[in-house]
Parts: C-alpha cells; sequence; structure tokens
C-alpha cells in the first residue's frame, strides 16, 4: 500500500490545476513589476544621467538621501497626504455610507441612496489629471470661482492665492485629494453593509439605540474586513501620489507640497540624475511593502480573534 493519502493526494493536484490559470498572470507581474523593480534597485547603486554607461557608487546614493532635508520633507508632506486621501476619506466615507444604508435607504427608499451614492462616487471616476486642471481653476488667485465667491458673499478679504502661498498649498491639494477619494470608501462600505442582517439595526432601533449608537455598535463591527481593505488601499495611494501634486503645484511653492515620488520624478527627468531618482523610488516602494505586511498582519490578528 502507498504510504500517501488520497485526499492529500487529491488536494495537491487540485491545487496545481489551478497553475495554468496563474500562470499568464504571474509572469505579466514579473514583466511589468519584478523586472522594473530589480532593474531600478540596480540603478539606484550608480551614478547616471540616462546616457552613456552608469557608473557604479555603491550606497553613495542612499547615504546621501539620509541627510537630504528635502527627502525627509517629503516624507513628512506625505504623512499629511496619507490624511487627505486615507484617513479623511475612510472616516467620512464611513459615515456617510452608514447614514446612507441605516438611514436614507430605510425611510427615503434605496434609489434616493443610490442617486446619492453615484453623486458622492462621481469625482472618484474623473481622471485626476482632468480633476486637478479644473480645481487649478477654481483655486486660482485672480480669477478663480473660489475667489470670486469670497467676494461675492462679502469675504473678499478671505481671497487668497491658494495653491501659491506655502502656508495654505498644502492643505488646498489635500481638500481636493479628500474630494476626489471619498467614493471609493463609501462604494465599499455600502457593498459590505449589503451581507448585514438588517434584523440587526431593526432590533437596535426597537431597544432605543440612536442613529450614532447603531452606527458604534453595529455598522463597523460588520465591515472591519472592509476598512482594513479601503485603509490599505488609499494609504498604497497616497504614498504613490503623483499626478495631483503635478498637476496642481509641482511640489511647490518652495518645496511646501512636495511628496517622494514627485522628489523622484524631478530627479529623474528634470536633473537628470537617474541613480539618486532610483534610489528615491526604491525607498518609498520599500516602506509601501512594509506597511503594506503591517496591514495584512493587523488584519488576520483581527479575523483570528473573532474566530476564537
Amino acid at each position: 500500500m502507498s504510504g500517501r493519502s488520497p485526499g492529500r493526494a487529491g488536494g495537491l493536484g487540485g491545487r496545481l490545476a489551478y497553475l495554468p490559470y496563474l500562470l499568464p498572470g504571474l509572469l505579466l507581474f514579473v514583466g511589468v513589476i519584478g523586472i522594473p523593480f530589480l532593474m531600478n534597485i540596480g540603478t539606484s547603486f550608480t551614478e547616471w544621467s540616462g546616457v552613456g554607461s552608469p557608473e557604479w557608487v555603491g550606497l553613495e546614493n542612499y547615504k546621501e538621501l539620509m541627510g537630504d532635508e528635502k527627502f525627509w520633507s517629503s516624507f513628512r508632506n506625505n504623512v499629511f497626504v496619507i490624511i487627505g486621501m486615507a484617513i479623511v476619506p475612510t472616516i467620512v466615507g464611513l459615515v456617510l455610507a452608514g447614514a446612507l444604508t441605516d438611514l436614507i435607504d430605510r425611510h427615503f427608499g434605496s434609489r434616493t441612496a443610490a442617486v446619492l451614492r453615484a453623486c458622492i462616487y462621481l469625482p472618484q471616476v474623473l481622471p485626476v489629471v482632468i480633476a486637478g486642471v479644473v480645481w487649478s481653476w477654481l483655486l486660482a488667485p485672480d480669477d478663480g470661482a473660489v475667489n470670486a465667491l469670497l467676494e461675492a458673499v462679502g469675504l473678499g478679504s478671505l481671497a487668497h492665492n491658494w495653491l501659491g502661498d506655502p502656508d495654505t498649498a498644502l492643505w488646498s491639494v489635500l481638500a481636493v485629494m479628500v474630494w476626489t477619494q471619498i467614493g471609493f470608501p463609501l462604494v465599499i462600505f455600502m457593498s459590505g453593509l449589503q451581507r448585514v442582517d438588517p434584523s440587526l439595526y431593526e432590533a437596535a432601533e426597537i431597544d432605543g439605540a440612536s442613529w450614532a449608537r447603531r452606527f458604534w455598535h453595529v455598522t463597523i463591527p460588520q465591515i472591519r474586513p472592509e476598512i482594513f481593505v479601503v485603509l490599505l488601499w488609499t494609504t498604497i495611494a497616497a504614498l504613490k501620489a503623483f499626478p495631483q501634486i503635478f498637476v496642481l503645484t509641482k511640489g511647490g511653492p518652495g518645496g511646501a507640497t512636495n511628496v517622494p515620488s514627485y522628489y523622484s520624478y524631478v530627479n529623474f527627468f528634470d536633473k537628470q540624475d537617474v541613480g539618486y531618482g532610483s534610489a528615491i523610488a526604491t525607498v518609498l516602494t520599500l516602506v509601501i511593502i512594509v506597511l503594506t505586511v503591517v496591514f495584512l498582519r493587523a488584519q488576520g490578528r483581527e479575523l483570528e480573534g473573532e474566530d476564537r
């Protein structure tokens, strides 16, 4: 008799049966992401203008990076970008999803909730560049709609060069990011709430729980997996934020809105310091990988705790 369990052999054979379907995606990942990333790492150890032969410099780019104040300043700005693209949209999207599901849908009908959801999601489907150009017009210092509106309502003293002042540029960019990002968590959370038993809300309402208490004790616990997914996805998007900065401020004024992705681009193309730009991109990628692992482990511990 064979010492191998038929069930185990069948399970292994079943898993191998999926391999041909996974190969195209694996090859695409290796070709589009894996090989370019390894090439970027290799380039980060060189001094290269993009033309001619790279000169090997070892860790010099990384040593320079550690003492580069612009690099560290760009990461500090990126913390605020994470707040604008991940934290605030997740919180606002969670509240809106709870309100649309537990209040609007139940009292005004699903069609009203669907229309409101579509209106809130609309900025998400706009190309980032187009949204950035439109907002640059709205926030223009001389003939922008925001300053014109302030003048019209008698608040002309508040009119401002929103994107040209170092004190307000980053906050203006963050406001645009919040506006464009809210739709994604809203849709994910509303989809997650579709699997929640409506009787939970009805029972809580019969017991006299207010909407805020139903939101805190029913909505949030029921969609924790979706919250983890949204936070992970939006945090990665925030760390990679580039088009918003490029269109609205180009990292200015005076580096007030500079972020690592844009700083890497500047070194790649404007300064033609490909090795240094590659070092910045490599560090940023490693930060994203570490945060992803932390998020996934935290989610795994959360799910294990629920299963016990």
